[in-house]
């Protein structure tokens, strides 16, 4: 990060002494660091600590500015090559959401045109109230970055999900982001199926599962940093597109397997994590089923499986991975899955594991690759996930 101007906004919450040794590290990696705090941070850390680890001026309010020939948080704005919020409490979080801008560091971050990062810090249940998701989802759709938060002892006593990442690995997110364009996969295509799909009963009802697609997002924009053309194949219509990446939506099992297989002589790696439906209704009903009295039973007939398909007719200069989501015996169940789909690796993960389900962005992961080799990864954030499986693939590639 060597010259690159980075403008942390601090916001009130004890995880504020993190913030500090974030200061002192993204220093020591070569950026310019401006720091701005809000009120209630400055009850935790004096902005002297600041501007001592920084050797910049601290920004604390918008109307005490330094010089009166300049607009302070329209020149912070401008200056920015990336804006980190650390920690960012569920109050910051609610306004840049809504779009407040009440004090010095809100005010910031409406004017900067900078890309801007979030990493959030609050107790366990604050960040999983309806509103704080509500929030987080909608600065997603803005495109705005989050550097989830750690799992562990919390300092009102709880313990769960909700720590401040920690600073090493902050610094490590943004020096990833500047890094320059990868081209490892450049000139390769990857096909990637992202989230559930969407078997229909009758006009009103249908059969589907809780995955969200965030994983294959995920992967998809992994792949483009890469330099890969990418097409994600995938019924999740509430994720922004990553840049660089085709979207082809569709619905059904059917569908997917459809369009997946426009791919299937062109792409040079496919990444099937889809939670594609196994079965689906016999018949469609043209109206709603009315309820009548007893049982009801509904036939049910099985989809084709894309998967296998891709597998057992890929070429030998083709890469496969598929997904597992277990609830027991994860590693039988992964292998047999490795071997009878002919798959180059299987990604698999105990979705009954706290931070490793559906919807979370959050993922603990196992790979299952040649000769049945083992490689087992600790609880990483869906982007995490996506960079061990896309430089896996790529070095699939270079053994073909």
């Amino acid at each position: 990060m060597n010259g690159k101007n980075i403008l942390l906004a601090v916001s009130g919450g004890i995880a504020v002494y993190k913030a500090v040794a974030l200061t002192s590290k993204l220093t020591q990696a070569g950026a310019n660091v401006k720091v701005m705090m809000t009120k209630s941070a400055q009850e935790f850390v004096p902005p002297l600590s600041f501007q001592v680890l920084s050797r910049n001026d601290v920004y604390t309010d918008t109307f005490d500015e330094k010089d009166s020939g300049v607009v302070a948080h329209i020149n912070l704005g401008d200056w920015a090559d990336l804006v980190i919020v650390a920690p960012a409490t569920a109050n910051v979080i609610g306004k840049m959401a809504n779009g407040i801008a009440d004090d010095m560091v809100t005010t910031t971050l409406l004017a900067t045109e900078a890309p801007i990062w979030v990493a959030p810090a609050m107790n366990v249940h604050m960040i999983a109230h309806p509103a704080v998701v509500r929030n987080i989802n909608q600065l997603y759709a803005d495109g705005v970055r989050f550097i989830e938060p750690s799992e562990g002892y919390l300092a009102c006593g709880y313990v769960g999900r909700g720590r401040l990442e920690e600073p090493e690995r902050i610094v490590g997110h943004l020096t990833a982001y500047f890094t320059e364009k990868n081209t490892t996969l450049a000139g390769r295509k990857v096909v990637i199926t992202a989230g559930a799909t969407i078997e229909k009963l009758d006009p009103v009802r249908y059969f589907t599962n809780h995955s969200t697609g965030k994983m294959g997002f995920a992967v998809a924009e992994t792949a483009a940093r890469y330099g890969a053309e990418v097409v994600l194949v995938t019924s999740s219509t509430k994720l922004p597109v990553p840049h660089g990446v085709a979207v082809h939506y569709i619905e059904t099992a059917q569908e997917m397997y459809d369009e997946v297989m426009k791919h299937q002589d062109s792409a040079d790696i496919f990444v099937m994590s889809a939670a594609v439906a196994d079965y689906t209704p016999k018949v469609i009903h043209e109206h709603k089923i009315k309820k009548q009295p007893g049982d009801f039973a509904i036939e049910m007939v099985r989809t084709k499986d894309i998967l296998a398909e891709i597998g057992q007719n890929k070429r030998d200069t083709q890469v496969v991975i598929g997904f597992a989501a277990e609830t027991q015996n994860v590693k039988e169940n992964s292998l047999k899955k490795l071997h009878s789909k002919n798959a180059d690796m299987i990604v698999a993960n105990n979705v009954a594991q706290i931070g490793a389900g559906f919807g979370v962005d959050t993922n603990q992961v196992t790979f299952y690759g040649h000769d049945d080799a083992e490689t087992v990864f600790p609880l990483l954030s869906k982007q995490e996930v996506a960079r061990e499986i896309i430089e896996q693939a790529a070095r699939f590639l270079e053994e073909k």
